[in-house]
């Protein structure tokens, strides 16, 4: 038990975080995992890699699996909405590993041998994964052996245990890790930088320029006399196609209507703590009280001053002002009406270090067995860990048997939270669900005044005449609006503001700032453009009302979708080309840069420094136009990215600054960029698909 307790207690969320990257150690951005979304896949499929399908029943198998040993480690009855999405992000990531990743490893030539594996456990070489668990670590924070071979004792002797599960899973992640770390290591020692390249790329940043020179900047401003037409649009369409490759996307505008209490509802929620707020006042069992008449029960938690304010500052104010004879009177806050008392104050420390040896015998047994162990313990203290060696069945892998570790209020065993008020080195018998326990705690830290308030809470919510009243104004704009014409007219007529949230993803779990929408995005993925959604409800807080204004499929993009800024392009072109063609006329008839300058009023601007190889530059045409130009010579015109330029080199400079290993640095940082785009290039050369927002 100790080890499960360990891995609760110490852990915290360790395991999540493992699933969501250790998976994919060399994967710098896990949110590239879903570039390939798709509408198209059997009924029972949630997705499909590397020619082979993957279906629902064997997706949530292994998904069962990470969520049953995530709910195993943290002691969770269920997980929360955080913890859900991790697990699928692992889940999803696992079959990516075994069915893309794995085997372009091993086609690769890439192989662990039973010698690398053991001595990743046993030997030298022990894996960054084992290195980095905090279960097996000491108490100043490096390595422990011995901690990992009473773990894996423990998990082999227990092979259905937690403990051999959580080993399984660490053992499948050093292997992962390993084959991974060899993948990118070969990938990356096949980038070579030449001779050559070394030398270039040491005159690129070592050779600067400093110029003087005229922009012409390009004008963004509407121009009637530019024209683009249908077939200049549709050629450059055609010549760009591969630049327009798309995920499948919606947009939407859509109304919210918010469900809010009425003023009535609101009376009605005063009046009902009113009611009861002399029986509060004068209540003996406050827990019982809560439990019948308040909307939330009875806190047991012990606070501190300046936490209550996270819940609401006026019971953080009279909560360390009050005493136990005090009540708060109700208040409104937000549509909270609350009143409070106080039920408890003691001095308690923030944390404490627990030891405990656990007995599982018959209760009576345990309960003999626990006052001989006191009354030896009381004559001889030191031997908490002999005895805890001895007697325990929990068989903890810490060096001193019979250590649990530090608890605090967010973290301890239920049904230890009387080790809060124990005095130190004296042990004590309590029970929890694992049976009896001998504890004793040896450190504490500083106490403070900690208060436990009985909070009577009523909410003031939504009644159903309200809610009906709510509902019937969305589903009048629903129905009243057959297209999106209408529904912006609709809209209007009643004073309501549709809200426009462009490229919605297929997996998207919120939308503009709201979240649980996947009823709303799957309606989208299902309706067609122009369609009018039904009134959709949302965590019984808002009715949405939406209509689709844009579908986009997955693939390339249509030429109607990017003919506005296809459009934009070209005339930003034109108009370019037209400044570059009257700057041409204007220099036959001038030398020098000044004097051009000077008959058409031009501003002339000066840069020092410029360099090729250089990653600051703002406009790469003009820099590179500037890299091969002659000194002291009138350049241009050049067409750069923002305008056009007449410049003049007024001096190279061939400095030294820029060194062979800066040169070999930014080989490796290329080289470091081309390791992590390599899932993307894996998933796309074996088609992934990924259909789970169908399910999920």
């Amino acid at each position: 038990m100790a080890v499960l307790e360990k891995i609760r207690v110490q852990m915290g969320i360790f395991i999540t975080v493992l699933i969501a990257i250790a998976l994919i150690s060399f994967i710098i951005d896990p949110g590239t995992l879903q570039s390939a979304i798709s509408m198209f896949s059997s009924k029972n499929d949630v997705g499909e890699m590397n020619g082979q399908s993957i279906t629902y029943i064997e997706y949530n198998k292994k998904r069962e699996y990470y969520q049953n040993l995530q709910q195993a480690l943290t002691g969770a009855a269920s997980l929360d909405e955080q913890s859900q999405e991790v697990v699928e992000q692992g889940t999803w990531q696992a079959f990516l590993k075994d069915l893309v990743y794995v085997p372009a490893i091993e086609k690769a030539g890439i192989r662990l041998g039973d010698e690398e594996m053991f001595d990743m456990v046993q030997g030298r070489d022990i894996s960054p994964v084992i290195l980095k668990d905090a279960l097996f670590l000491a108490e100043d924070g490096t390595f422990d052996r011995s901690r990992l071979t009473m773990f894996v004792q423990n998990a082999t002797s227990d092979p259905d245990g937690i403990a051999a599960m959580y080993w399984q899973f660490i053992q499948d992640n050093m292997e992962t890790d390993r084959l991974f770390t060899k993948y990118s290591s070969l990938l990356s020692k096949s980038n070579i930088i030449t001779p050559v390249e070394l030398r270039r790329n040491m005159e690129d940043n070592n050779i600067t320029s400093n110029v003087s020179f005229s922009l012409t900047p390009v004008s963004f401003a509407k121009d009637t006399t530019i024209t683009v037409t249908p077939q200049e649009i549709r050629a450059y369409y055609d010549t760009h196609k591969h630049l327009y490759k798309q995920m499948a996307t919606r947009d939407i505008e859509y109304v919210v209507f918010p469900i809010i209490p009425s003023a009535k509802d609101i009376a009605d929620a005063r009046a009902d703590i009113e009611k009861v707020y002399d029986e509060f006042v004068s209540a003996g069992n406050l827990r019982q009280f809560l439990a019948r008449n308040s909307d939330k029960p009875y806190d047991t938690r012990y606070y501190k001053e300046g936490e209550l304010t996270s819940i609401s500052a006026a019971l953080d104010s009279f909560a360390f002002k009050a005493t136990m004879r005090d009540v708060l009177p109700v208040y409104k806050d937000g549509n909270f009406f609350r009143a409070a008392r106080i039920a408890d104050i003691k001095q308690l420390p923030d944390s404490v270090f627990v030891h405990h040896i656990l007995l599982q015998n018959t209760a009576g047994e345990s309960k003999k067995i626990a006052d001989s162990l006191i009354t030896i313990l009381n004559l001889t203290p030191g031997r908490f860990a002999e005895l805890a060696l001895e007697f325990s069945a929990d068989k903890n892998p810490n060096v001193d048997p019979g250590v649990i570790g530090w608890f605090n209020q967010n973290a301890y065993i239920p049904g230890m939270e009387s080790v809060f008020e124990a005095p130190l080195n004296k042990p004590f018998i309590l029970e929890t669900q694992y049976g009896l326990h001998l504890v004793k705690v040896t450190e504490r830290t500083r106490l403070h005044k900690k208060v436990q308030l009985a909070v009577l809470i009523k909410e003031a919510i939504a009644g159903k005449e309200t809610y009906q009243t709510i509902y019937s104004s969305a589903n009048n704009l629903s129905t009243e609006s057959g297209n999106i014409e209408a529904f912006n007219r609709v809209a209007m007529q009643k004073n309501l503001y549709p809200v426009p949230a462009m490229g919605i993803t297929e997996d998207a779990k919120t939308v503009s700032g709201y979240e649980h929408m996947r009823e709303l995005v799957r309606w989208a993925f299902d309706a067609k453009h122009g369609e009018i959604s039904p009134v959709i409800s949302v965590d019984n807080k808002y009715f949405f009302v939406a209509a689709v204004t844009g579908v986009h499929d997955k693939g390339i993009a249509t030429l109607q979708e990017k003919q506005a800024e296809i459009e934009s392009v070209l005339t930003l072109e034109k108009k370019r080309e037209r400044i570059y063609d009257q700057i041409k006329e204007e220099l036959e008839g001038y030398t020098t840069l000044e004097s051009w300058a000077e008959a058409t009023g031009r501003t002339i601007s000066t840069q020092a420094g410029l360099a090729f190889g250089s990653s600051q530059q703002t406009d790469p045409k003009f820099i590179g136009a500037v890299s091969v130009a002659a000194e002291q010579v009138m350049c241009g015109p050049v067409k750069g990215e923002i305008g056009i330029y007449v410049f003049q080199v007024d001096e190279r400079l061939d400095g030294a600054y820029y060194t062979e290993n800066d040169a070999f640095q930014y080989a490796s940082y290329l080289s470091n960029i081309q390791i992590q785009m390599i899932p993307m290039v894996l998933q796309e050369g074996t088609k992934v698909e990924d259909y789970r927002a169908k399910f999920f």
